[in-house]
């Protein structure tokens, strides 16, 4: 009996400590949000290049500043910049419930979301109100059945406000995330005819090898993928030179399709032991490599010399042995492929020359961030390590993922002589790629547009209901009329 009450007591002081975490946990986030927002006060209202439409403006760079504060991706760092601007400026109530610590971030989010469209600051603070005065007991709740409640809120104070679902056509996708042993999971969306064909079309190559092919159909399907992106027939596997499937014939369209796998000498010779590496997917088993090495085109990476090349860009086997290096955009948090990426002179060009110690993979944003966003600063070392510091001094280290995986790519590539630095040139902002649009109009009219939508869809309703009852007004009138004649006997 006494042990019994001593483990629920046990089970009793658990369970508070886990909601009290809980609840601590929700209000950090909200806290998060809270500092996010005061740094964007401190940054944003006297920064002109939103009105100047500049690709990046004040916003997108303290956006960078919270993706690498935070250590988390650029588009995340956006999202949360954006629901903190979006609890400052237009749901300051329900921002107070949040820092309680009784509301989670995905139900904050959802509130953000779904109270968009709401353009009239009236009403907006009505749905505010409305919204922090019920949300605590939509916690438990599902979240399509939040979704419902918070919409019902809206409804009453903006009827054009609520969001409506996307056409499911609109959601037409395909997703690809790499797996370990190097595998990929391939998820599309697309129209029932396209999917009609590429599955008889799957089927048609599966079936076009003979009985002796070692692989199951499901196998022989998935990789008649490739088959299909080198434009040839799936080759057969059976090992016999007589089977008229084993050779699938010149590729029509090989040409077209090119898939660069880095690896040592030792994986090419067959050495299981050395797996080979696929850009943006990971490390590629040497099994792999080896099916890959007879009929593919193998360049050596070569260490660059030190020395300098002339001109600003660098040449074909510079350029390869950076990409190589560096694998990914070099800032601080980024994934961007080198493939996607320019190549940037750390120091700048003709001050800094290009030489392999100078020169760095960065996505075209974070190019243009250093470029023309005042207060980042880089520096490059021989092995390609590069130190970034922000605009309020803090340092962050990359190293070159590609030299993770082959270490032989951080040799050191010397030191480059690097010409004095002037003044900089206060017409370079003159050469900032601008945007169409702001992003408040982009904003605006998004709204505008979905509102739009709504105002017709509520009309088109309106109107049919009124004809309804117009038609069900008329009926009873001929049935009261026809009670009121005489009946003939």
């Amino acid at each position: 009996m006494f042990d019994t009450l001593l483990e629920r007591s046990a089970a009793g002081e658990a369970l508070d400590r886990m909601t009290a975490a809980a609840r601590e946990e929700n209000a950090a986030g909200a806290r998060r949000l809270e500092a996010i927002a005061d740094l964007y006060e401190i940054r944003a209202p006297g920064d002109d290049t939103e009105r100047l439409n500049w690709v990046i403006d004040g916003y997108a760079g303290l956006g960078a500043e919270v993706a690498v504060g935070l250590g988390i991706s650029r588009s995340r760092a956006d999202a949360q910049l954006k629901l903190a601007i979006a609890l400052r400026d237009r749901l300051p109530a329900v921002a107070t419930v949040y820092l309680s610590g009784e509301v989670d971030y995905r139900l904050i989010c959802t509130v953000i979301t779904r109270t968009d469209l709401v353009d009239d600051p009236a009403r907006l603070a009505v749905v505010d109100r409305a919204v922090a005065a019920e949300i605590l007991g939509w916690v438990r709740l599902s979240g399509p059945a939040q979704e419902q409640r918070i919409d019902e809120v809206i409804a009453r104070a903006d009827p054009v406000g609520v969001r409506t679902p996307t056409p499911a056509r609109d959601k037409r996708r395909v997703d690809i995330e790499p797996l370990p042993c190097g595998l990929a999971d391939i998820w599309a969306r697309v129209d029932a005819t396209a999917a009609a064909a590429l599955d008889a079309l799957l089927d048609t190559m599966a079936d076009g090898v003979c009985a002796d092919d070692p692989r199951t159909k499901d196998q022989r399907r998935s990789d008649a993928i490739l088959a299909i992106g080198m434009g040839t027939a799936l080759a057969c596997l059976c090992g016999s030179d007589a089977c008229p499937a084993a050779d699938p014939g010149r590729p029509a369209t090989a040409s077209r399709l090119v898939i660069h796998v880095i690896a040592s000498p030792a994986t090419v010779a067959g050495d299981p032991h050395a797996p080979g590496y696929l850009p943006g997917y990971g490390l590629l088993p040497a099994d792999q490599v080896a099916t890959l090495a007879p009929t593919a085109m193998i360049r050596e990476v070569q260490i660059p010399p030190d020395a300098a090349e002339p001109g600003y860009r660098p040449g074909t086997a510079l350029a390869e042995f950076v990409r190589t290096r560096d694998l990914t955009c070099r800032f601080p948090g980024c994934a961007i492929r080198a493939e996607y990426c320019d190549i940037d002179h750390t120091v700048p060009w003709p001050a800094g020359p290009t030489h392999p110690s100078n020169l760095k993979c960065l996505c075209r944003f974070h190019h243009l961030l250093k470029t023309f966003h005042d207060g980042w600063t880089d520096t490059q070392y021989p092995d390609g390590t590069v130190e970034w510091r922000t605009p309020t001094g803090e340092v962050h280290t990359t190293r070159p993922e590609g030299a993770h995986w082959f270490p032989h790519l951080a040799t050191p590539t010397g030191v480059p002589a690097v010409a004095p630095v002037g003044q900089p040139n206060p017409l370079r902002a003159l050469k900032m790629p601008r945007r169409t649009r702001s992003r408040a109009e982009e904003h605006t009219q998004r709204v505008a547009e979905e509102r739009g939508i709504n105002r017709e869809r509520i009309n088109r309703h309106d109107a049919e209901r009124r004809l309804l009852a117009w038609q069900l007004e008329d009926h009873l009138y001929e049935v009261a009329a026809l009670d009121e004649e005489p009946i003939p006997f």
